[in-house]
């Protein structure tokens, strides 16, 4: 089964044109969407690693997020 390219829509003034990729375009494409995948993963990735740093710091302590943040708030 053949897949087909992504669109890509040009825009000039009145004139609206829609056309296939050319190879050279989706080749580009599918680079920039594995580099936004990677991207994401080490965000969150960072997210988690951030939220276990605070729990550990948080157990201790002995207190609870809500706790500290009624502390600190």
């Amino acid at each position: 089964m053949t897949m087909t390219k992504p669109m890509i829509r040009i825009i000039d003034g009145n004139e609206i044109t829609d056309r296939e990729m050319t190879d050279e375009e989706f080749a580009a494409y599918e680079v920039t969407q594995k580099e936004n995948a990677a991207i994401e993963k080490a965000q969150v990735k960072a997210q988690t690693e951030r939220a276990k740093a605070k729990q550990a710091v948080l157990d201790r302590l002995g207190i609870t997020a809500d706790e500290a943040a009624l502390l600190l708030g």
